[in-house]
């Protein structure tokens, strides 16, 4: 049974991960000229994350390096384990060139050693979830072929909705259009995005306002949540806690025996995402359906 690992931009909460004894890579950002590592809340200082980029400073995520991935799985060969990778999406990222050619070198020098990496197409608890679900399988004594089978399964049911305050925050990353973010934010439209079965970022709806935004994210968990008993709805917002705690209530007075979990986003998708954004993870019957890519 090989070493199960995931990566910070799972965003699972570090006394979870550590409950379900797994591993994780800590994701890189950077803010006012200084490299941080997201250790899923243990010691990061939200707040003054938040409150840099209200005034106006532009965080940045960077890739790890081949080095970087080598110097952390031969720790795990040298140990003579194995590694089953649970990783957020490839699509997202250009961190996973670098750990394939990591891992074309490493195969030189541990020939019996493996890493399986799977790709859960999502990212921060879209992500995080599967990685969760693979630990609470690993300990009850699952192996990486019964685990990756559920995964393959699994990935198909977690439903990511969240809405971003300002569209600029996802211009800057690359993640939607020059002309898409000033009419947008010109509008005032809240666009409602998820991600495809291949893993990339996808509008779902455009809502018009706050209110109708926290409103619609309820009702997409009332309407879709299945295994409310088995699996934990999470509620997370990046430094709008009010709002997030009413999105909580609304799906609480919708689902009342649903198991909701709030959560902060991390600096590493909050550099993308900016303050005020407003998500839930859950699992339903399938993913969301798009209506184009942003």
């Amino acid at each position: 049974m090989s070493v199960l690992l995931f990566d910070s931009n799972g965003e699972l909460w570090h006394t979870r991960a550590e409950e379900l004894k797994l591993d994780y890579i800590s994701m890189p950002y950077y803010i006012d000229g200084k490299e941080y590592f997201y250790d899923l809340g243990k010691a990061t200082d939200f707040r003054q994350f938040y409150d840099a980029v209200r005034a106006g400073a532009v965080p940045k995520t960077q890739a790890l390096n081949p080095e970087d991935y080598k110097r952390i799985l031969t720790a795990y060969f040298q140990a003579g384990e194995d590694v089953l990778y649970v990783s957020f999406s490839h699509k997202m990222s250009g961190t996973f060139q670098q750990l394939e050619s990591a891992l074309k070198e490493l195969k030189e020098a541990f020939p019996d050693r493996k890493c399986i990496v799977f790709d859960t197409n999502s990212i921060s608890l879209g992500a995080g979830i599967q990685a969760e679900q693979a630990g609470v399988l690993k300990q009850k004594g699952a192996s990486d072929e019964e685990i990756l089978a559920f995964l393959n399964e699994f990935t198909h049911k977690v439903a990511v909705y969240f809405v971003v305050d300002d569209l600029m925050h996802l211009k800057r990353g690359g993640r939607c259009s020059g002309i898409a973010a000033v009419a947008g934010t010109l509008l005032g439209l809240k666009p409602m995005l998820t991600f495809d079965e291949e893993g990339g970022l996808s509008v779902i709806a455009k809502l018009g306002g706050r209110k109708k935004a926290i409103s619609t994210l309820a009702n997409k968990v009332a309407e879709e949540l299945t295994d409310e008993d088995k699996y934990a709805v999470y509620v997370v917002d990046a430094d709008c806690k009010e709002e997030g705690d009413k999105l909580r209530d609304m799906i609480l007075e919708k689902r009342p025996n649903a198991n909701v979990v709030r959560q902060i986003v991390g600096p590493v998708i909050g550099s993308h995402c900016g303050p005020g954004t407003l998500g839930v993870i859950f699992v339903a019957q399938k993913r969301p359906i798009p209506l184009k890519q942003a």
